[in-house]
């Protein structure tokens, strides 16, 4: 059983992001699950800081990004879904690869939903664990 409430695919969110921060860094939608999104990140010269590491900042960019794709799509029609708070660990470094992010409800309620998303490098290893709060808001 699914929990998106709108259509989704990674069609969907690739066109949804077009000329935003998300294509500027290069972060790719690579699957929609019935209960998931999963994207990726480069680690590059538009991602790396001048340690030659992922920069912090971008890899909650994409935790960001998953998660409120994954609150948004899952509220019913009609309602928006913006962002109360993010907090990210930042576990082990990436210096080159990609960097992937799956983000997974852990509550949905009618007024807030509670995400988790975790980063792993290209050998599987966390990267960076990550829950963000979002505010489920009725049209007006």
């Amino acid at each position: 059983m699914t929990i998106w409430k709108k259509p989704i695919s990674v069609e969907e969110l690739t066109a949804s992001h077009k000329d935003t921060a998300v294509q500027h860094l290069g972060i790719e939608f690579l699957e929609v699950g019935p209960d998931f999104i999963r994207a990726r990140v480069p680690v590059d010269t538009r991602t790396r800081q001048p340690y030659g590491l992922l920069h912090g900042g971008v890899s909650v960019v994409l935790a960001e990004t998953l998660g409120s794709c994954g609150a948004a799509y899952s509220c019913p029609e009609g309602h928006r879904a913006v962002g109360l708070d993010i907090n990210a660990n930042h576990l082990k470094g990436a210096t080159s690869g990609w960097v992937t992010g799956v983000t997974r409800p852990v509550h949905m309620g009618r007024t807030t939903h509670v995400w988790q998303i975790d980063l792993t490098n290209d050998a599987g290893e966390l990267t960076c664990v990550s829950r963000i709060t979002m505010a489920v808001l009725a049209p007006r």
